[in-house]
């Protein structure tokens, strides 16, 4: 089986702490042949404090942006009700009606055409990409960008438009709150904090954030900041995303261009490269997260086995003793026995049992190929 067959994410598990879009997100990791552990960091609710509303609805009324982006038909009639409450619905109506409102797909169209409105302009596919697109296409340096928020509209998003010279300026008609089952998350954090991830992903700030604050609660987060600033990679859609992990001093990894499509593709550029390849026993070994590849074929390992590899691997061609293997397996006790058990499994599970040489009384080492020079690294 070759990387075409079995993707290049075989062999890796990525974490997923989207709450919006999740699904498409999983679906792209799975097709690229990722493991994927999800934990949504978040959830998303109405307003309750209409305060940080009715400002941005002042604001919007006192200094007319040029384009308002209405994102969802509840969020844009759940604001109208709103400002009409307050006393300010003719106001914001008047305002919408002088810029250039486009209306995400035919509920928002709906909702923009019970207002009295008429929108500028709706895309046909109710993608918020191709909405982007238009006002890039458009030219948006020195614009003002109104956002009806509802979460994460498109991963991205704000950023693009920042970035290509644009003032956005968000009306925040949900608020991001924890999660109400916090189980998944916790089952991600468990996850990270014993290295069983190979990347942690993020599509928000809030996102961020609330993972470390989930981290903080539990007693966790020195050890969560030390697993995502040397084992775990931590890879943000964008700049505005990975600002609460660079606060923290974590290395983050973003794409160009900031969408879900991107980062799955940089992930799958980073982590291949950041596996290990050994020439063993006149094969070519590749080892990732949960997964070997023997000369291209996936080959999926027991976490016991990975570890033993992991240490076999760092000294290739060493012999490596039972005490510091058993050091090495989770929860073993102090039984040899385990160690060999574990070896057996590994051996099985890679296929090719000359891989790893027992050496009598000492303890095992990988069968580095003579020609290598890999034997005197460290």
């Amino acid at each position: 089986m070759d990387e075409q067959e079995h993707g290049p994410l075989a062999g890796f598990t990525v974490g997923v702490t989207a709450a919006r879009r999740a699904d498409e997100l999983i679906a792209l990791l799975r097709r690229r042949g990722a493991a994927v552990v999800h934990g949504p960091a978040l959830r998303i609710v109405p307003l309750a404090d209409d305060a940080e509303l009715l400002a941005a609805t002042k604001e919007l009324v006192a200094h007319a942006p040029d384009v308002v982006v209405a994102t969802t038909a509840i969020g844009f009639r759940g604001w109208v009700e709103a400002a009409e409450g307050w006393g300010h619905g003719e106001e914001l109506l008047g305002v919408l009606r002088g810029v250039e409102l486009l209306a995400r797909g035919p509920k928002v169209k709906g909702a923009v055409r019970a207002a009295g409105l008429t929108e500028s302009w709706s895309p046909t596919s109710e993608s918020m990409a191709e909405v982007l697109d238009r006002l890039l296409a458009e030219g948006v340096t020195g614009r003002r960008i109104a956002l009806q928020l509802h979460g994460e509209p498109l991963p991205g998003f704000v950023e693009a438009l920042t970035a290509a010279g644009a003032e956005v300026v968000g009306v925040p008609v949900y608020r991001w709150m924890p999660p109400e089952d916090v189980g998944p998350l916790d089952r991600l954090l468990d996850a990270t904090l014993a290295r069983g991830l190979d990347a942690l992903t993020f599509t928000s700030a809030p996102a961020a954030a609330s993972v470390f604050s989930r981290a903080e609660q539990r007693g966790v987060r020195d050890e969560l900041l030390a697993a995502l600033r040397h084992d775990v990679l931590a890879v943000c859609v964008g700049p505005v995303t990975a600002l609460p992990l660079q606060a923290e001093g974590i290395d983050t990894h973003q794409p160009e261009r900031f969408r879900l499509g991107p980062l799955v593709q940089l992930l799958c550029a980073e982590l291949p490269a950041r596996a290990r390849v050994l020439p063993v026993a006149g094969h070519r070994v590749e080892i990732r997260g949960h997964a070997v590849l023997v000369d291209g074929g996936l080959r999926p390992v027991p976490p016991a086995g990975m570890a033993l590899l992991g240490l076999l691997a760092r000294r290739p061609g060493w012999v490596v003793s039972r005490a510091d293997l058993l050091r090495a397996l989770p929860g073993a006790g102090r039984d040899e026995h385990a160690v060999e058990t574990a070896m057996a499994r590994l051996r099985s599970a890679l296929g090719a049992p000359k891989l790893i040489q027992t050496v009598v009384k000492r303890g095992y080492r990988l069968a580095l190929d003579p020609t290598s020079d890999h034997k005197y690294d460290g």
